[in-house]
């Protein structure tokens, strides 16, 4: 039986844990992300990132959409264009 890392050992053995913030999940992305692109993990593993990775982006979608209603309760339903430099487009 090949030896498994401790990361794919966790990654099969539970289901894995909703992040605690919006921050966690993009950070735990970042990290699946650089792990696929390395080319080092066995197919199992790779398919279980994956997963993982779908699920965070669904969970960073949710936060993020939770922000945008709540951004426009509290500018009365009418978001504002941003302006990078700082002006406010008139």
């Amino acid at each position: 039986m090949p030896n498994k890392t401790n990361a794919e050992s966790a990654a099969a053995a539970a289901p894995a844990q909703p992040p605690e913030s919006f921050e966690q999940a993009m950070a735990e992305l970042a990290q699946l992300v650089t792990q696929m692109e390395s080319g080092q993990l066995p197919l199992e593993a790779s398919v279980a990132a994956y997963a993982r990775g779908s699920e965070l982006v669904r969970y960073c979608a949710a936060q993020l959409e939770k922000v945008e209603s709540h951004v426009k309760v509290l500018e009365g339903e009418m978001l504002k264009p941003f302006s990078a430099d700082g002006e406010d487009d008139v």
